[in-house]
């Protein structure tokens, strides 16, 4: 960067008015350290006309807006180490800090390259130790390992929470010089993420021999970011990576994308950050690997110990991610759905037998019958898998904890089963009293239902501008009514 001529004020100050002007706030410096701050202040004053690094050019004002207040939170907590400045713009608070505080190693994070050659310049003119640039912009995918963060940018509090998940460690700070008024961004981090970092400090402050009034407030934090999980994890020889189409692992996850698949490994897929999530909280003991694209996303603290993390190369995870969803999935086992004939009965209760093909359906109408205390959910021959991928989603994850049964065909259920059929030409479902135990049998779709079912059942009565209800929709009402009586 070529040098300019100093951008001249009256008379120019000298590093005595410096170590003065600290002194009277409270700030002792070595000379050592006064003849850095000093250079420091010089270079800014250079380059600032051309870089326009700062819009406050009177010397005192300088002192004490930028130098004084980049060094106070050092005199208000103990600062830890490795410490990242996020959005350093012309190395503050950064610099300034570790000037002050020598022994500390600081990261000057800056994406703006004007900055980052002014940053370049000033380090190699101070001659600093452990001090270094990380001259690209920080988000939740950047992984910088640091125990502390420090800004004192306008983003909100929250925003800048989101951007440092990748990069800040567990029991890691994360410092936030701010005004006076910010209680509504401590709220709204706090709702966010409550569960991860927590309010240690909120002290507010007055710069010394000023009315400027300042807030200090940090965080810590109290789960793991990802490059911890990742390193223990591979300690603990849990990582496989995949990357190609041809390997086992791979051909057996694809085959889960089919019901034939599902059912001779006797496991399942799961999409979507809830009902991966829930999966992981209500039933651990189900859950066999996290699949990842790639090594983003692990496995989040608090996962089964058991848990494998499969890391597919981008192509073969966008090949299993079939709602494209971009979160991570989960592999779960299941049980083998244990066999149902008709000479063993019905359950008290409701039993509701699934004919449906279409695998959103069966999940649906899984989520009704669990939804209104259904005894049993036995899945006709007709009947999808209900642990297709499609039928997983639908359900809401609740399929893994319903009753199912696997019946026959829906043309072998006998005559005398106690046999409740979902029929237009069948009784208004208001006028009809439910017996304690039988099933309730809707139609499949298009076909619908077999001849001797239809008018022994029960009708749900709709406006004639539509011909029949949804077959899911159906089930669910009349779900809903026979529920209605048992209260």
């Amino acid at each position: 960067m070529p040098a300019m001529p100093p951008h001249r004020h009256g008379a120019e100050p000298d590093a005595g008015q410096l170590s003065k002007i600290l002194r009277g706030s409270g700030i002792s410096l070595s000379p050592a350290q006064t003849g850095q701050l000093w250079k420091y202040h010089q270079l800014l004053r250079q380059y600032n006309k051309e870089l326009n690094l700062t819009r406050i050019l009177n010397f005192q004002s300088m002192v004490r807006k930028l130098y004084i207040d980049s060094i106070m939170p050092g005199r208000i907590i103990d600062l830890p180490s490795p410490l990242m400045d996020l959005g350093s713009g012309a190395g503050m608070p950064g610099i300034p800090l570790k000037i002050a505080n020598p022994k500390i190693e600081i990261i000057l994070a800056e994406s703006r390259r004007n900055r980052v050659q002014f940053i370049e310049t000033v380090l190699g003119e101070l001659g600093l130790k452990k001090i270094s640039i990380l001259g690209r912009s920080v988000s939740a995918s950047t992984e910088a390992p640091v125990m502390g963060i420090i800004t004192r940018a306008v983003e909100t509090i929250r925003k800048t929470l989101e951007r440092i998940v990748g990069s800040l460690a567990k029991g890691g700070l994360a410092i936030f010089m701010k005004g006076p008024e910010c209680e509504e961004e401590i709220e709204e981090a706090l709702d966010r993420f409550g569960r991860g970092f927590r309010l240690i400090r909120d002290h507010h402050y007055r710069l010394p021999n000023s009315s400027d009034e300042r807030r200090l407030v940090v965080f810590e934090r109290l789960d793991s970011p990802p490059w911890a999980r990742k390193a223990e994890l591979t300690k603990e020889n849990l990582v496989r990576i995949i990357e190609s189409e041809n390997n086992e692992t791979f051909r057996n996850l694809k085959k889960l994308l089919t019901p034939r698949g599902i059912r001779k490994q006797l496991q399942a897929l799961v999409f979507g950050q809830k009902q991966v999530s829930e999966m992981l909280v209500r039933l651990p003991e189900k859950c066999v690997a996290w699949i990842s694209r790639g090594d983003r996303n692990p496995p989040p603290e608090g996962s089964p110990r058991h848990l494998m993390w499969y890391q597919l190369a981008p192509p073969l995870y966008e090949t299993l991610d079939l709602f494209g969803t971009s979160f991570p999935i989960v592999l779960v086992k299941i049980d083998e759905i244990p066999r149902w004939t008709p000479s063993e009965g019905l359950s008290e209760g409701c039993t509701l037998f699934v004919p449906f093909q279409d695998p959103e359906n069966v999940g649906a109408v899984i989520r009704s019958a669990v939804a209104f205390g259904a005894a049993a959910i036995i899945m006709l021959a007709e009947a999808a898998n209900p642990y297709h991928p499609k039928s997983v989603r639908a359900s809401g994850g609740v399929v893994f904890r319903a009753n199912l049964l696997e019946g026959p065909s829906i043309k072998d259920l006998p005559q005398d089963l106690p046999v409740v059929a979902l029929s237009k030409e069948g009784k208004r479902i208001s006028d009809f009293k439910f017996p304690a135990k039988f099933g309730l049998l809707p139609g499949i779709e298009g076909p619908g239902l077999p001849d001797r079912f239809r008018k022994a059942g029960v009708s749900i009565p709709i406006s004639g501008e539509v011909e029949s209800l949804n077959a899911v929709a159906a089930t669910a009402v009349a779900l809903f009514v026979w529920a209605q009586t048992q209260d």
